[in-house]
């Protein structure tokens, strides 16, 4: 079998796959999208006290900010998450969540440690696809042909989303020189690559997923770690942010890469 007929068969299969998951797949997307919201919410509840006295010592901004901080976290990302999983006000749920992690970004220092900031991008990724959605949807229920300048918004949105979830895979690649870690170092960048291009982005965000998720449970399986311990919170956080990219990739083989990508200019050549 060739090259092009194994690509061929794989395209075959990403198609097949859209096909018989094509009623529910954005759904899951979402759900996956927002599970680290979902989760950090819950988590500011059972842990009040600990995360106001972090943010009241790095700051010093006393009990009441501190206290305040910790609220606008819990409101800000249940309330979003309800709205997304309900497609009730999804931009502005949207806006929030951006919002809650420019807020994280600045609080936690995220902004001077680059993997943490990397994967805090990437997370904004995916809410732009998700914003991306939400615009189409909003179109779809008028009538008429939409012009190029009303489509550029959301064609653009998805460019820079599939940008941004490319960071997250940056993050996991491995520096040593094992045959294991090279041969995941090519094949990982050429996927990230396709994905950013958008060129057979469905097939390469499909196999991206797989992947992903893959070294998802075998590296972050918090699970296995008695509660008790801070790595259990550690590698919750970090499982519940790869879902989340998990989420962006599933609405870029749901959605497709969009207009500006190498996938739509080969239908006009």
């Amino acid at each position: 079998m060739g090259q092009n007929d194994l690509m061929g068969t794989a395209e075959d299969f990403a198609d097949q796959f859209l096909r018989v998951t094509k009623q529910y797949l954005p759904h899951v997307a979402r759900l996956c999208l927002i599970s680290t919201f979902l989760e950090d919410g819950i988590r500011m509840w059972f842990q009040w006290s600990e995360q106001r006295d972090y943010i009241d010592t790095t700051w010093s901004c006393g009990y009441l900010l501190a206290s305040s901080f910790v609220f606008l976290n819990l409101l800000g990302q249940l309330t979003g998450c309800v709205l997304v999983l309900s497609r009730n006000f999804v931009q502005y749920a949207c806006f929030g969540l951006f919002g809650i992690i420019a807020l994280q970004t600045i609080a936690y220092s995220i902004l001077w440690d680059l993997k943490f900031l990397m994967r805090n991008l990437a997370l904004g990724g995916g809410l732009l696809l998700l914003l991306a959605e939400s615009r189409s949807e909003g179109k779809s229920m008028f009538a008429g042909v939409p012009t190029m300048r009303e489509s550029s918004p959301k064609q653009y949105m998805q460019l820079g989303g599939r940008v941004l979830l490319v960071l997250m895979f940056m993050t996991l690649l491995h520096l040593d020189t094992s045959f294991f870690s090279i041969i995941q170092n090519i094949v990982g960048t050429a996927l990230m690559i396709l994905v950013a291009i958008g060129f057979k982005t469905k097939l390469a965000a499909l196999t991206l997923v797989v992947w992903l998720f893959a070294i998802n449970v075998y590296f972050n399986a918090f699970w296995t770690i008695p509660v008790y311990k801070p790595m259990h919170d550690f590698l919750k956080y970090d499982f519940f942010q790869t879902m989340s990219v998990i989420g962006g990739l599933l609405l870029v083989v749901a959605l497709g890469p969009g207009g500006v990508s190498m996938d739509e200019k080969k239908k006009e050549w």
